[in-house]
């Protein structure tokens, strides 16, 4: 247990920035023993020294924080380094520099990034649109969406969907299982929104689909994980992509943000094009 690192995360928010921050800087590192306390919504002088009391009972602790006031992150840098405690503002130069480049003062409001501002509601509205047109549904709307996702069973619509979602995206997707699934209004009209197709590598979806119907206990359904079927429905399904001029992403080796990440390049340029 003296080999584990205890990781002090303390925000004066949600701490959602720096798990993912933590996220990040942990896969840059193997082998490493670390046990993580987190404390969100961090505002008092006397939640940090209740803290670092605590840090300071461990071997090995570091603390991490993202505090945007600057007071109380000079208190929480001061405190650990009297204790001997290795302490790192993720945040605190970062926000100086900008404060510089642009010539304005940062407003050192915790939550900052969550008020309920325009770009929030955008976003929940996005959100609400994609659960409502999600895998197939709604086809007759589809017009409606700044990105429609095209692509055979299982090659991470849905995940890929709620994710561009979050980022404001109102996105459709729809399950293609033959030329005949897509909507008429596509056909007569490819460039009627940012349509993109997903595709994946036959092997990876024989285990993906093996592994659904495991999960669902069915096993009647063998035409859905047979190779041979998987590789023809995935090569009609890019024959497809190129007849209407689709642009298409192959999921096999990617995360949901790697996809989305392009899926969002891809859309910048329809938007620009048309303009």
């Amino acid at each position: 247990m003296s080999n584990t690192y205890q990781i002090y995360l303390i925000s004066d928010s949600t701490g959602e920035t720096l798990d993912r921050i933590f996220l990040a800087l942990k896969a840059q590192f193997n082998n490493i023993e670390y046990r993580v306390h987190s404390y969100s919504f961090t505002r008092t002088q006397n939640q940090i020294s209740k803290i670092l009391e605590n840090a300071k009972k461990n071997t090995n602790s570091i603390i991490l924080y993202t505090i945007v006031d600057n007071n109380l992150a000079k208190f929480l840098a001061n405190q650990s380094e009297d204790k001997g405690l290795p302490c790192f503002g993720v945040l605190g130069n970062l926000i100086l520099s900008f404060s510089k480049l642009l010539n304005q003062k940062a407003s050192h409001e915790p939550s900052g990034q969550h008020v309920l501002n325009e770009e929030y509601y955008q976003r929940i509205e996005a959100i609400q649109f994609t659960m409502s047109h999600d895998d197939g549904n709604l086809v007759n709307e589809v017009g409606k969406s700044d990105i429609i996702l095209l692509g055979v069973s299982r090659t991470s619509k849905t995940p890929t969907s709620i994710y561009l979602a979050n980022k404001g995206y109102k996105t459709s997707n729809i399950p293609l299982v033959n030329e005949n699934s897509i909507p008429k209004i596509l056909k007569d009209n490819p460039k009627l929104s940012c349509v993109i197709g997903l595709n994946t590598e036959a092997e990876r979806l024989v285990d993906i689909r093996k592994n659904r119907m495991n999960s669902l206990k069915e096993t009647d359904n063998k035409k859905y994980t047979n190779l041979d079927n998987i590789q023809k429905e995935i090569d009609e399904a890019k024959k497809t992509f190129k007849k209407y001029g689709w642009p298409s992403i192959d999921v096999t080796r990617k995360s949901v943000e790697e996809t989305a990440a392009s899926i969002i390049k891809i859309y910048e340029i329809y938007s620009q094009n048309n303009a």
